[in-house]
């Protein structure tokens, strides 16, 4: 929950056109998202309510966050370049779009059989450290455009992935008279 309420920070700092404080705290967020789990394994306190806990919050930390950086492009605080002509407000939003279907895409394909669905090159983790990075080093509108790009390649791979899996009969259906 702390790892969510500094997501929330981030977002509030982008909309308030403070992108370095806002990668800050993305990054600060990703400390707790990690010991979150971590500390859950040691106590050996896992549930499976705490993993959809989890994910839901780690949803919508990701929305807020891009809704954050629309909401200070659209207000004039924060400045996005125009990337292949399209604004940055838009980059953002393919972003969020991309954000969200990754990880739709696997839990879908888990949930019609696949198994552990972790194919693809733009998992959060590495969503998040692009845009912390574009944020601190003042280049969010090419962060955008690769977080957009990437998730969009990554959903992509994991329906591709999930129809070879679920398009090949299992052993056990192979197996029946």
């Amino acid at each position: 929950m702390l790892g969510f309420a500094v997501s929330i920070a981030a977002g509030a700092a982008f909309a308030l056109g403070k992108p370095f404080a806002g990668g800050l705290l993305i990054l600060f967020s990703g400390v707790f998202d990690i010991l979150d789990g971590g500390v859950a394994r040691a106590k050996d306190r896992m549930t499976p309510f705490g993993g959809v806990l989890d994910s839901v919050c780690d949803r919508y930390s990701d929305g807020l966050m891009f809704l954050g950086i629309i909401a200070g492009a659209v207000n004039g605080r924060l400045v996005l370049s125009p990337i292949v002509q399209i604004e940055g407000w838009l980059w953002a939003g393919f972003a969020l779009i991309g954000s969200f279907l990754v990880s739709y895409t696997r839990a879908r394909a888990e949930s019609a059989g696949c198994r552990k669905l972790s194919v693809g090159i733009a998992e959060r983790t590495e969503r998040m450290v692009l845009l912390a990075l574009g944020g601190i080093s003042g280049f969010l509108s090419w962060a955008l455009v690769l977080v957009a790009v990437f998730s969009h390649i990554t959903i992509i791979q994991r329906v591709l992935r999930a129809k070879s899996i679920l398009s090949t009969p299992s052993e056990a259906d192979l197996q029946k008279p």
